[in-house]
């Protein structure tokens, strides 16, 4: 999935436009989380998104990017990223990633969680998961709670890989980022989720970007499937991927994507997300 490079930094008006998609895409995925066990296909979970968001009076994003036909991503097991939803029945002790985002006005939300289906006989394996999981989830809020005091948006990767490191021995990927979103859903600057050379682009009011932590029980490297879009881990360990959308604005920072705009993860962290006014 390609960007596009419109400006990076958007008017007041056009923040207040962005909170009904990210809160629509916020929806769309729990309604996702309350089918979600073994037994479900992944296309079923493709249906119930699509119809949360479109009954919320807005359009899929997914289904916007060409050659894609799906309102969701579901990537099982050593799956990172872009999964095609379809027939796949999910089993006990999964780890599937869901990525979506809704389109409304012209104005866009993204979004992913990581969810561990229960597997009682695998008791270790389900732990294991979840752990996985945890550490993603929590990466990706030190890497959204880094950009509410950051001047520069690479300082995002710094807090992700950070924290990472601190839980124990993880591969971060490396090939795919988070981006900018807006009119479109990938737009510039690219998100990285470990530190590189370079300070970014300044951190200022108007800056609006998904920030996506990718991270896997084994290697980095990654491989894609022979349909063109699934990106799987080489060394076939497991992957979890958890994405919010995230508006700097002047009274601070707002999670589009949380109903909450992301009090709840960022409590800890000692950030308090303002409402765009």
């Amino acid at each position: 999935m390609s960007f596009r490079r419109p400006g990076i930094y958007k008017t007041p008006d056009e923040l207040r436009l962005m909170v009904r998609p990210g809160v629509l895409t916020a929806e769309a995925l729990d309604a996702v989380a309350a089918i979600i066990r073994p037994g479900v296909t992944t296309g079923e979970l493709d249906a119930v998104a699509e119809r949360t968001i479109r009954a919320g009076g807005g359009v899929p994003n997914f289904m916007l990017v060409p050659g894609y036909r799906h309102t969701i991503c579901a990537s099982v097991n050593d799956e990172v990223v872009h999964g095609i939803p379809g027939g796949r029945v999910l089993q006990p002790g999964d780890v599937v990633s869901v990525d979506c985002g809704a389109e409304v006005d012209g104005w866009n939300g993204d979004s992913a969680r990581t969810f561990v289906l229960d597997d009682p006989d695998r008791p270790d394996l389900v732990a294991e998961r979840r752990r996985l999981s945890e550490v993603t989830e929590e990466a990706l809020w030190h890497g959204i709670a880094a950009l509410a005091g950051a001047r520069h948006l690479n300082e995002v990767g710094d807090a992700v890989e950070g924290h990472v490191e601190s839980r124990g021995e993880f591969g971060i990927v490396e090939d795919y980022t988070g981006h900018g979103i807006g009119r479109s859903m990938h737009e510039d600057p690219p998100v990285f989720n470990y530190r590189v050379k370079g300070r970014g682009p300044a951190v200022r009011d108007g800056l609006v970007v998904a920030v996506e932590p990718m991270v896997t029980l084994g290697g980095a490297d990654t491989v894609t499937r022979d349909d063109d879009w699934t990106v799987a881990t080489v060394d076939g360990s497991d992957a979890a991927h958890w994405e919010h959308s995230v508006a700097v604005h002047q009274g601070g920072i707002w999670v589009t994507t949380a109903h909450d705009g992301g009090a709840s993860g960022l409590a800890a962290l000692g950030v308090r997300p303002v409402p765009i006014a």
